[in-house]
């Protein structure tokens, strides 16, 4: 049997983070970024819009580890106005979103607003100034609801314009170019 692969991916936005999309309307696939091995998956998902780091892997056992480890996930958000410290201590004791179509109150997390905008490569214009201020922040999770960070700036009322992850366990984001993917010997969680 052949040894496993694994991948660190920087997930450009408006890609979904799948190889297989049954729909007719086209859409961009990881595929379409890197010729992976047979039988690799991602470890978990960005949504389309999102970009940042992704984990893949062919290596079924590693996957599921992770995933069920309730490894931390952080993630940078740029939000639609200047965030308060009231929202950042409402996100980390934990807020209510849709899930499912019920109800749910997410974990007590990490947040913090960022002092200034990181430097990430230049994805895609999110909007100008034009349209007022906006902010970022970091929040870091060990659950993965659908869209949950998403749901959780906006449920205290700053919705997110654009959403990078940085770290997974400890395997981080680093310089790594919007679309680029890095073969690694195993991850570090």
């Amino acid at each position: 049997m052949s040894e496993h692969r694994h991948f660190k991916l920087y997930k450009p936005p408006r890609y979904l983070s799948q190889f297989i999309y049954e729909q007719k309307r086209k859409k961009r696939l990881l595929g379409d970024l890197y010729d992976f091995p047979p039988h690799t998956m991602p470890i978990g998902r960005l949504d389309e819009n999102s970009e940042g780091l992704l984990l893949l892997t062919s290596d079924g056992k590693m996957s599921y580890h992770i995933l069920c480890k309730k490894v931390e996930k952080e993630y940078y958000v740029q939000v639609d106005g200047i965030i308060t410290k009231e929202s950042i201590e409402e996100i980390k004791k934990g807020v209510e979103i849709g899930f499912d179509g019920k109800k749910y109150v997410t974990l007590e997390c990490s947040a913090h607003k960022l002092d200034k905008a990181p430097d990430f490569p230049n994805g895609w214009k999110v909007r100008d100034e034009r349209h007022g201020p906006t902010s970022w922040a970091s929040i870091t999770i060990r659950e993965g609801k659908f869209r949950q960070v998403r749901k959780m700036t906006a449920a205290v009322g700053f919705p997110t314009l654009r959403l990078v992850r940085v770290r997974i366990g400890e395997e981080l984001l680093e310089d790594m170019k919007i679309g680029e993917v890095r073969e690694v010997e195993k991850f570090q969680i």
